[in-house]
């Protein structure tokens, strides 16, 4: 059942209705306090619930002075949300019954369902049958909290956890265990959050029906998301892009890194590029910030909750020790975090305030000149802040005796406080004691406290390429191509013979070699002679792919002989390995001369659309995967800057006396392909491999062409 389709109305008003209702009936209500129902029942006593509150039990008149009924059948209709704290053999009845009496939504604790296989699976279908219209939260759920409204519908003890009316964080997780976990980790360093919800097998309510009703949340202003599957990946990227219009970051947990190849992959991009990387990338074309463990979506939340839209740039690191400033350098370096050289301005006044033996740079050791005066720290931050090469700033200090913790507290925290950029304040010395009144100053400013350098560094990496996402997307989508016409009809493994793929790419604007498609030993020649010696001769069919591997590629053919003589060879080399292969032709090209050989190559997946990969090729593709994932409509000056994020960028710039290679020919064709794949949905892969790249121009020496299969 698809909750925004299925029923009468819309899902926000539906999330409303369950995060905020006016009435509760708990289904297997207990006076243990310590059963489900007594946890639930204990959590709304707790959180002050004034709504009307039903309990159904068999074995109970009343618990805790409230009456009891003995079925679903005896409550009244119309009830918001009813809780299900009853094993998994009595629910289906019970939502049965519930639907019934019209309650608008179920909360189901019970597991035993799609996560236990196809019998399971089963079993939820049959339950999705039995709500009907009325909305499913879970099953294998442990429910959700609305810190905000003080209803926890949960069989966890929650304890109140007011917002103060600050912005806060929405949490969203399948899982009932990384919800909690997130909670704690959020509420430990005493960030407000607005709810926290559990999503579970999401037979009914998913995660982009929770994000969809935070988006409209005014209390919500970052949504923390743990997902190990994005069911609906469309509507996820719509919403994205909603969030990212509205300034509210989404930061995404969502493990499955594994660069498993696609059984059906017919080229190298198809193998390189894992269902996880293609939706990595389309949700980082949307700004999601994906990362990579709790550590960074713990950190990162805390930064953007300060700043949710941060400036573009690089990190200031400012310390007062020579050690800490070399240490952020390898740091930052090894996980490719920029730290930008200070402007001439920002230069000239470290050095007028600082000791002279200090050396004025980024990192910035400003020595032990904030022992006697403590606030000049916070001037140098506001400096460095105001550099326009810097767009974040870290301040890495140890924590000091008490009379140096209220210096702190006093001087640097405010000044912290007032920058208007991210800002990170680390305490040095790992689990070294704070005083409670300095941890209480640094909450109640909002400056994010890290222990750790090295996770301050990695958040800041995280942010600013969040910051360069935004940009990213502004830019991408303004170059829209018409589809150029496909070569023919689909052939029976969907993979078009090289010539047809090339004439393709010609057509598309790509540089192909000279050269003609010939289907005997005269026309060869005839071909060779118009377009000049030496050439190169390949096998053509559909069923032929990989054409090497069975000897189908004979190189520096210098005249009309060698050409004959080749053609007889590669007949024979072909008939030898597949006897029962007719050809096409044989394609006669003009010999391409050396070059950097690079690949660019396109996938579509199923749920998250097409992806383009561009890296070094030819042999060095298999053994290096050195490529970069991007999105199909990226533009091209930032196709530029990711190639330079390539490990054999000095290649691409030129090392050794060699002249670097036209990079804003590589950023078109990449951009070409992007193009053609978003106005051709018929196709599933292209494979550009190698396409060579010269100082001034590229040549695309071979393609694959793979069209989707017919639906």
């Amino acid at each position: 059942m698809s909750v925004a389709t299925a029923l009468p109305f819309s899902t926000p008003r539906l999330l409303d209705r369950l995060l905020r209702p006016r009435s509760i009936a708990i289904v297997g209500a207990s006076a243990d306090p310590r059963s489900f129902g007594g946890f639930v029942q204990g959590n709304l006593d707790a959180g002050g619930y004034d709504g009307a509150l039903h309990l159904v039990s068999r074995s109970s008149d009343e618990i805790r002075g409230r009456p009891c009924v003995r079925s679903v059948a005896d409550l009244p209709e119309g009830i918001d949300v009813a809780v299900l704290a009853i094993p998994e053999a009595g629910v289906c009845d019970a939502v049965r019954e519930l639907a019934a009496r019209r309650c608008h939504a179920a909360v189901l604790f019970a597991s035993g369902y799609a996560e236990t296989g196809d019998e399971g699976r089963a079993r939820q279908d049959t339950l999705v049958a039995a709500a009907g219209d009325m909305a499913l939260v879970g099953p294998n759920c442990m429910g959700y909290t609305n810190f905000e409204a003080g209803v926890a519908l949960t069989f966890e003890l929650i304890q109140p956890y007011p917002a103060k009316g600050r912005p806060g964080i929405a949490i969203v997780a399948q899982s009932g265990f990384m919800a909690a976990t997130m909670r704690d980790a959020f509420i430990g360093r005493g960030m407000p959050i607005t709810s926290q919800f559990s999503t579970g097998n999401e037979a009914g309510i998913g995660v982009e029906d929770v994000v969809a009703q935070h988006l409209s949340d005014a209390q919500t202003r970052v949504i923390a998301v743990y997902a190990e599957q994005l069911r609906r990946p469309a509507l996820f990227l719509q919403l994205a892009r909603q969030a990212r219009a509205a300034g509210k970051p989404i930061v995404l947990l969502m493990p499955g890194r594994s660069e498993r190849a696609r059984q059906a992959a017919a080229s190298h991009t198809g193998a390189l590029a894992g269902d996880h990387a293609v939706a990595c990338t389309a949700l980082a074309r949307e700004a999601v910030v994906v990362v990579d463990t709790l550590d960074e979506l713990f950190d990162t939340c805390a930064i953007l909750l300060r700043v949710p839209r941060p400036p573009s740039g690089g990190v200031a690191f400012v310390t007062g020790s020579g050690a800490m400033k070399n240490i952020a350098l390898d740091f930052a370096d090894a996980i490719g975090l920029e730290l930008p050289a200070l402007s001439a301005s920002t230069t000239q006044w470290l050095t007028d305030h600082l000791p002279g033996y200090a050396v004025a740079e980024n990192p910035l050791d400003y020595t032990t000149i904030g022992v006697r005066q403590p606030g000049l720290i916070g001037e140098i931050v506001h400096t460095m802040a105001a550099d326009p090469q810097v767009a974040s700033v870290v301040l890495a200090i140890p924590v000091g005796p008490v009379m140096a913790q209220r210096d702190k507290a006093q001087h640097i925290v405010p000044a912290l406080a007032s920058v208007d950029k991210p800002v990170v304040l680390v305490l040095t010395g790992d689990h070294g004691p704070v005083e409670p009144f300095f941890i209480d100053a640094i909450r109640d400013s909002g400056v994010p406290l890290f222990r750790s350098v090295d996770r301050a560094l990695r958040a800041l990496r995280r942010v600013t390429a969040y910051a360069r996402q935004l940009e990213r997307a502004a830019r991408a989508g303004a170059a829209q191509a018409a589809a150029v016409a496909l070569p023919g009809p689909v052939p029976a493994n969907r993979i078009h013979a090289e010539y047809q793929g090339k004439a393709w790419l010609a057509a598309a604007g790509i540089p192909v070699p000279a050269g003609a498609l010939a289907t005997h030993a005269d026309e060869a020649v005839a071909v060779a002679r118009r377009i000049g010696w030496p050439v190169v001769i390949k096998a053509q069919a559909s069923a032929l792919p990989h054409k090497s591997d069975v000897g189908g590629v004979i190189v520096g053919l210098a005249d009309e002989a060698a050409l004959r003589a080749a053609w007889q060879q590669m007949i024979a080399n072909v008939s030898h390995h597949r006897p029962e292969l007719v050809l096409d032709g044989v394609l006669v090209e003009a010999m391409g001369a050396r070059g950097l050989e690079l690949v660019v190559g396109a996938t579509r997946d199923a749920d998250w659309g097409p992806a383009v990969l561009v890296g070094l090729g030819g042999v060095w593709i298999e053994a290096l995967k050195d490529v970069r994932l991007l999105p199909a409509d990226l533009a091209e000056e930032d196709i530029v800057t990711e190639l330079q994020q390539l490990k054999a960028a000095p290649l691409l710039n030129g090392i050794r006396g060699a002249a670097g290679v036209d990079l804003r020919a590589i950023a078109r064709v990449v951009a070409t392909v992007g193009a053609q794949m978003l106005a051709q949905p018929d196709i599933a892969e292209v494979d550009i491999n190698p396409l060579v790249a010269y100082p001034d121009r590229v040549l695309a020496l071979d393609a694959l062409l793979v069209r989707r299969a017919s639906t």
